[in-house]
């Protein structure tokens, strides 16, 4: 790899979400949440996938959004780490719940905007950019109890109020902003994704699109309204990125890869370019769909493309057209995967393809030529403390620092990229366990699977690393 100089004002830090950090449940007139019903343990992945038989919480069961690792009330303390550490953005959400607690109110709740003006106020106080998500994972529940959630046409006149409300709240404070985060997630955890639940009978791949439709529509009109409020301002998409690689070069394997990236880019496409793709079109018509599309709706796709792409990245991903190779399905990722025999694994099973990030980035810039801003990448996995208090991560700098290099060499290749914002600096919920060994962080918190810790923060040594990572704005990886 060769030494790559990232460009200037390149945006360093790190990605935090409202549901995985904050806690504050219910606190400041917060409302009841999506995340706020998923349980840790085996009944977690039915609510995922969108099976639940209550809008409460069930006594006996443990649902680590309540308290997470106390963002809410700790901002100042973790935001000072992310500053000692050099950061030039932090990538946040904002809690829907906390600025409409039902989600379809009128007026706002002042004390939800409140915390996020303070908290922007902090980072912006050491020169972090706040990078803003304003749906990550995030539905109240009122609106999933009521409306069916986003199979509902109504959440887009809901989601355009809260939009609206926060551009004009924080018009001075944040610059940058993205719609929905990885937003294809709708297809593989729709609950997660969208706050989908099904009944016997539904017809759920119907409802997963027409809840597409409603989501990009929104989209649509939040970019809208953010170029007419804050003129200054980028405002993005975010897709859970990562090829799909042919399992061999047979015609089939490679058609099957491209099928299985265009389930994803779908939702981009229509975000960047602005109208349906050809592909999708029929795909419908295959597997008879139809989209209910309102007067105005082919006209707004095309006046509410994004500035920019904004993605996620762990591993890539493998598909084969071959039963038997199809045995071989990675249960450890969200995405459906055959096992890759080239790439090594995390503890969580998920492939570790540094190659695939800068593949990824390539394919994403050649299809969209819009600036990329990658705002997840990381590496889950379990941390022991030592006996004088140290946590050795090596494994993570490595993979970091492989990811980084392959970044560097997609610039040399001539993509352009705004920031780099890592997941999780601090340890956190996981979105798709809610467990906390999983940890992805340069801080460690004190915290188990079970609740139980001090939510003391500690430095382990990917901190220090990334320090210097920022501080040479990119060039020392040593």
């Amino acid at each position: 790899m060769m030494m790559t100089k990232f460009p200037e004002g390149f945006l360093w830090g790190g990605a935090i979400a409202a549901n995985q950090a904050e806690g504050g449940y219910l606190e400041g007139g917060k409302g009841l949440t999506t995340v706020d019903l998923m349980p840790t343990g085996k009944n977690r992945w039915n609510v995922a996938i969108g099976y639940l038989d209550t809008f409460k919480p069930v006594q006996g069961e443990y649902y680590p959004a309540h308290e997470a690792i106390d963002f809410y009330h700790r901002y100042k303390e973790d935001i000072a780490l992310f500053a000692e550490m050099g950061f030039k953005a932090l990538r946040v959400s904002i809690s829907w719940a906390r600025i409409f607690p039902n989600g379809d109110e009128e007026q706002p709740n002042e004390a939800g905007l409140k915390f996020y003006d303070d908290v922007f106020d902090e980072l912006l106080k050491y020169g972090i950019q706040p990078v803003v998500t304003i749906a990550h994972f995030d539905v109240p529940v009122h609106l999933v109890e009521t409306y069916g959630s986003w199979r509902s046409r109504k959440l887009v006149a809901f989601f355009e109020t809260y939009a609206t409300t926060i551009f004009k709240r924080y018009k001075d404070k944040v610059k940058y902003w993205m719609t929905f985060n990885e937003i294809n997630m709708l297809l593989h955890l729709p609950y997660v994704g969208a706050g989908l639940v099904f009944k016997e009978g539904d017809h759920k791949k119907q409802i997963q699109y027409q809840a597409a439709h409603h989501q990009l529509v929104a989209s649509a009109l939040a970019v809208k309204a953010c170029h007419e409020i804050i003129p200054d301002a980028m405002i993005g998409c975010m897709l859970a990125g990562g090829a799909t690689y042919p399992y061999t070069c047979n015609p089939d394997d490679v058609f099957a890869a491209m099928e299985k990236d265009r389930e994803s880019y779908f939702f981009i496409d229509v975000q960047s370019r602005g109208e349906y793709p050809g592909y999708a079109k029929r795909f419908f018509r295959d597997n008879n769909l139809t989209i209910e599309m309102e007067a105005g709706d082919v006209e707004l796709l095309k006046e509410g493309t994004i500035d920019y792409i904004g993605f996620s990245y762990y591993g890539s991903r493998a598909t084969s057209t071959d039963p038997e190779i199809l045995k071989q399905i990675s249960s450890g990722n969200v995405f459906a995967s055959v096992e890759n025999p080239y790439l090594e694994k995390s503890e969580w099973g998920w492939p570790i393809d540094a190659k695939g990030f800068r593949f990824t980035c390539n394919q994403l810039y050649d299809r969209y030529q819009k600036p990329l801003f990658v705002v997840e990448n990381g590496l889950g996995a379990v941390d022991e403390v030592t006996a004088n208090g140290e946590i050795i991560d090596d494994y993570r700098i490595d993979y970091l620092k492989k990811h980084i290099a392959a970044m560097g060499e997609a610039l040399e290749d001539g993509v352009e990229l705004l920031g780099y914002t890592s997941w999780g600096p601090i340890d956190l919920v996981s979105a798709s366990t809610g467990e906390m060994k999983k940890r992805y962080g340069y801080i460690y918190v004190d915290k188990d699977n079970e609740g139980n810790g001090t939510l003391k923060r500690m430095k382990k040594k990917s901190f220090y690393w990334y320090k210097q990572v920022i501080e040479s704005n990119g060039e020392n990886l040593d």
